[in-house]
């Protein structure tokens, strides 16, 4: 029997009750209860895709015109990673626990893998309006990060957690792996945008095409994926969520994210809003020129479509770019992230200083009542349902099979590693177990 968060009524009431908070309220209770709305609010919309029920959490967002709110709360989380947690890190700050500021990072994947979830429809990228375009920047940001670590050689694998190191040290690297999983998550959220363009305003697709050039982008992204890396002579894919050792006969087996790409490319060059209206220049034609080899009979059997593209690209390769068209062209700017970062300017210093001593610094009592939520919020069972793998090990990453008795919130592998990690897992085990 398919578990549930939410019932409708639930649902409808938590949807009817989300706004725009500031981003000095991030950490606050009414940020807190928020964060916690979209968390079950998340989990429902995932539970209801997966099974092919009905989507009342789409449906509710829709008519109760709360995209343009979702999309303005991940922008102002995403504004404060990076202007006021980069200075909270810099600090003096040692708390008792981190799990306040942890929960305030994770709401921007929360909120990124509710979006993922709803708008593989046209209707939710309708009812973004406006915001789709400020939607778009994000992807584009998350994407350029994506292809930086691949550049850096700092690809996010599977790392152990180092028992002696800090607490704030530990929640640098989860943040790390979140941004991560956030950007592929960005992906995902691009494909989609390029499948509604039609229903979308004109210049998202000049945007997409012209501003950003998402096209070069998205090869880049097939020319060296973040996705794929060596390790101890392995190769590694990032394939649903884990990385995963692939052999030598299953690498040119397409993921569900490289499939989301040659969708995406598809789209921009071959749709029929955005075909023509490429500005080609001889660097980006040699670039979408790279797709030829990589657009093999192994991907052709996989993706048939794409026999048009390859069509498409054979012909591109005998043509001359055309000259620089000298229209003028209105364009739509996206204006939240401005605006957000704008009405901050100069404070960044002040909140982080505000914040670490109240909201991410709580009291015995305020961390109790904080588990009490969060025991309520991550329902272990739904959790499970959800997860298609088994847990991990919290201090070596290997597969659990044990489960913390006090709090059952944290896995191990065995007993050796449940006592190295004893020391840093406590005091939040005690806080769990007494909110319980």
């Amino acid at each position: 029997m398919q578990q549930h968060v939410l019932l409708p009524v639930e649902a409808e009431g938590f949807v009817e009750s989300l706004e725009i908070l500031k981003l000095r309220d991030i950490g606050s209770p009414r940020w807190q209860k928020q964060h916690e709305y979209l968390e079950k609010l998340n989990m429902q919309a995932i539970l209801n895709a997966s099974a092919n029920e009905d989507e009342f959490v789409k449906e509710l967002l829709i008519s109760r015109e709360k995209i343009p709110v979702l999309i303005t709360d991940l922008l102002t989380t995403e504004v404060w990673r990076n202007n006021v947690f980069s200075i909270i890190k810099k600090l003096d700050f040692s708390p008792k626990t981190t799990i306040p500021i942890y929960m305030a990072l994770y709401h921007e994947a929360t909120v990124t893998n509710l979006l993922e979830t709803i708008l593989f429809y046209k209707e939710p990228c309708e009812a973004a309006e406006d915001t789709v375009v400020d939607l778009l920047d994000f992807c584009h940001r998350k994407i350029l990060d994506l292809i930086g670590r691949k550049e850096g050689g700092n690809v996010m694998m599977e790392a152990p957690t180092n028992a002696s190191s800090s607490n704030m040290e530990d929640l640098s690297q989860q943040d790390d792996k979140l941004q991560y999983e956030i950007g592929i998550k960005a992906v995902s959220i691009l494909r989609y945008i390029t499948d509604h363009l039609e229903s979308l305003p004109l210049s998202v697709a000049t945007r997409m095409l012209n501003t950003h050039d998402i096209p070069c982008l998205l090869v880049q992204l097939i020319d060296d994926p973040p996705w794929c890396c060596m390790k101890d002579g392995k190769f590694f894919k990032y394939i649903n969520g884990k990385w995963e050792s692939v052999s030598a006969a299953e690498r040119l087996q397409l993921s569900k994210l490289e499939g989301q790409v040659w969708i995406a490319l598809f789209n921009l060059l071959l749709g029929p809003q955005c075909i023509n209206k490429y500005s080609y220049n001889d660097h980006n034609k040699n670039q979408i020129l790279k797709l030829r080899g990589f657009i093999t009979e192994v991907l052709l059997d996989q993706m048939p479509s794409l026999c048009d593209l390859q069509r498409y690209l054979e012909q591109l390769a005998m043509m001359d770019p055309p000259a620089p068209k000298t229209a003028i062209l209105l364009e739509q700017v996206p204006e939240i992230y401005e605006r957000i970062v704008h009405d901050n300017e100069g404070k960044w210093g002040a909140i982080a200083k505000h914040q670490v001593k109240t909201v991410f610094n709580p009291s015995e009592d305020d961390m109790r009542q904080q588990a009490k939520r969060f025991a309520e919020t991550y329902n272990i069972d739904v959790i499970e349902n959800l997860l298609s793998d088994p847990p991990k090990c919290a201090l070596c990453g290997d597969a659990a099979s044990k489960r913390c008795s006090r709090c059952k919130n944290e896995w191990y592998c065995g007993r050796e590693c449940q006592v190295k990690q004893w020391k840093k897992h406590k005091p939040a085990c005690n806080i769990v177990e007494a909110a319980s």
